[in-house]
């Protein structure tokens, strides 16, 4: 494309929040009809074949609804994003790539801070003073990349979600939204992932490993895919499924981190996490709690500050999930006791 300014925006200098890669999700839409959602927010630049057509008609890398006609359905298109990581943003981009014929006349872009576990349409449903505008209404052109810098008191605001108002219908090929992440500082405690594979964690039970090996919840990075988490088949009785994973050391556990991202249509219901004591007891870590599908969910079970002991120590974490649905990733955070060093220094 010729519309790539010469002198690049400092603001791209920042990590796009609402990446992929990032761990950023499109969680509602009101449309998908020709090209999926998903597509805003993929790491890759947009690519276009001519000869690609599908059963829905031409084949985009984008975001492309169905022609919103006033006589039929009124208003306009918009899609929600749910930042991977939160923060501060300095700069977005809107782009049209490809678009030519079927691009948006105008698009506008708002923020929101909203820390509660909400699915989409929740998200979709708070009044309108929640959001605020960073993007006004703003005429597009096609096959364009329009930057906006970020200014005055939306800059220093930290945001969770943006949305992506699109006017009337059409087709928007990426959506960046660069910024500083700001992290709770509540969960920046000096901790380590006692349960990681690297670390030593290893799962020792698991309910059904039909799809998938449940020691990929312990696995390193993030994963890419549904197929690189923990699948199991849909359960028909009354029971639920779970793994159980021995931690590297005994430890005092102050976060989790339970993730289902790439689990957007089977993911579990609602989730529990319990820790199991070295004489065999049992600890409650979460409560029996709602979950969200493609979401990273962050358990705060202690707070450093509150004490300097800490919770009970455990050796072995149990995730009951309900009553079935995958899992890509799980982080137990916490410090080690003396025990668990010793555990561990025998090993070495």
């Amino acid at each position: 494309m010729s519309d790539i300014p010469t002198e690049l925006p400092d603001f791209l200098g920042w990590p796009d929040l609402a990446s992929r890669a990032n761990a950023g999700a499109v969680v509602w839409a009101t449309d998908e009809s020709f090209a999926e959602r998903e597509n805003l927010i993929r790491s890759s630049e947009p690519v276009f074949d001519p000869t690609e057509f599908g059963n829905k008609g031409k084949v985009y890398d984008g975001w492309e609804t169905r022609r919103r006609r006033h006589s039929e359905i009124g208003g306009h298109d918009a899609a929600i994003v749910r930042l991977g990581v939160p923060g501060q943003i300095r700069g977005i981009i809107v782009d049209t790539a490809w678009f030519t014929g079927n691009f948006p006349p105008q698009f506008a872009v708002s923020g929101l801070t909203c820390d509660e576990v909400l699915s989409g349409e929740e998200i979709a449903a708070l009044p309108e003073d929640s959001w605020t505008t960073l993007v006004p209404v703003t005429d597009a052109l096609g096959d364009h990349r329009h930057y906006f810098e970020i200014t005055g008191d939306a800059a220093g605001r930290r945001f969770t979600h943006v949305r992506l108002d699109m006017i009337p219908d059409g087709g928007i090929a990426r959506l960046r939204v660069h910024g500083q992440p700001v992290p709770d500082p509540r969960f920046l405690g000096g901790t380590v992932d006692l349960a990681a594979l690297e670390n030593g964690g290893r799962v020792t039970a698991c309910s059904n490993m039909f799809y998938s090996r449940p020691d990929h919840v312990i696995s390193l990075g993030r994963a890419r895919n549904m197929g690189e988490g923990w699948e199991n088949a849909r359960r028909r009785d009354d029971g639920n499924d779970s793994v159980t994973v021995e931690l590297a050391g005994e430890g005092r556990v102050r976060w989790i981190e339970l993730d289902t991202s790439y689990f957007v249509f089977n993911a579990p219901g609602d989730v529990k996490i319990t820790g199991i004591t070295g004489d065999g007891g049992e600890v409650e870590l979460v409560a029996k709690t709602r979950s969200l599908p493609d979401h990273r969910h962050r358990f705060l079970v202690s707070d450093p500050e509150e004490g300097s002991t800490g919770p009970t120590p455990v050796t072995a974490v149990r995730v009951d999930v309900y009553p079935d649905g995958g899992l890509s990733r799980l982080r137990v955070w916490g410090e080690l006791t003396e025990e668990g060093r010793r555990t561990i220094r025998s090993r070495w």
